[in-house]
């Protein structure tokens, strides 16, 4: 066999093993549950959510990350909670 034969087999045998592998689920099925950011947006705001930017220092943001694990809730769900207390 000639060299040219052998990289053409090895060619058709790559292709083949591309095509028994299927789809991976980022693009499949599993595609539909997360929604883009369009989506969330309209979803958010039907919910009466607003974003709200805010520059923090570092330490605290790392406490708040350490809060909501310790809590077991989100974020968001933490910050809004303290900014309640707070007010």
């Amino acid at each position: 066999m000639k060299k040219t034969d052998l990289e053409k087999n090895k060619g058709l045998k790559i292709n083949g093993q591309m095509k028994r592998a299927g789809i991976p689920g980022r693009f499949g099925s599993a595609s539909d549950a997360i929604p883009d950011r369009r989506e969330q947006r309209k979803l958010d705001q039907a919910a009466g959510l607003v974003p709200f930017a805010v520059k923090l220092n570092g330490d605290l943001v790392k406490e708040l990350h350490a809060l909501a694990q310790s809590r077991e809730v989100g974020i968001n769900e933490l910050v809004a909670e303290l900014l309640k207390k707070g007010l």
